[in-house]
């Protein structure tokens, strides 16, 4: 018993002594709501209502508002977004692309000046302009 009593104070004590932890707010790794997941400096940081967008990397998806079911992941891809259905993959992959839906790039800067483009499909490291 006294054992148990000397165990219950000293976990009393740090508990007083120990420092606060405190959430992070908005939370790391996802936990956004309408299945959003966002992980990097400015990653979807304008979203209002979009769902199901995930963006890894700093400025990825920063201008997305409303658009739902894209993916970005690398340094500004998907910056300038305001469409649907894009997946982007590399830095600056699809960065210009503003109304374009369903296209896809892989590789860094693939599509990158791509605005009214849709369906397009990309797997290439350098600059390319479609309309």
């Amino acid at each position: 018993m006294q054992t148990t009593s000397a165990l219950l104070i000293t976990l009393a004590l740090l508990c007083l002594f120990l420092p606060k932890t405190q959430a992070v707010s908005p939370p790391p790794d996802g936990g956004y709501p309408g299945g959003n997941t966002a992980e990097g400096q400015n990653a979807l940081l304008s979203l209002t209502t979009g769902g199901f967008n995930t963006a890894v990397g700093l400025l990825s998806l920063r201008s997305n508002i409303i658009n739902s079911f894209n993916t970005a992941i690398g340094a500004g891809t998907l910056l300038a977004n305001n469409a649907d259905e894009n997946t982007a993959i590399g830095a600056g992959a699809l960065l210009s692309n503003t109304t374009g839906n369903s296209n896809t790039a892989n590789g860094a800067f693939a599509l990158f000046s791509n605005t009214p483009g849709n369906s397009n499909r990309c797997k290439c490291a350098v600059k390319q302009h479609h309309r």
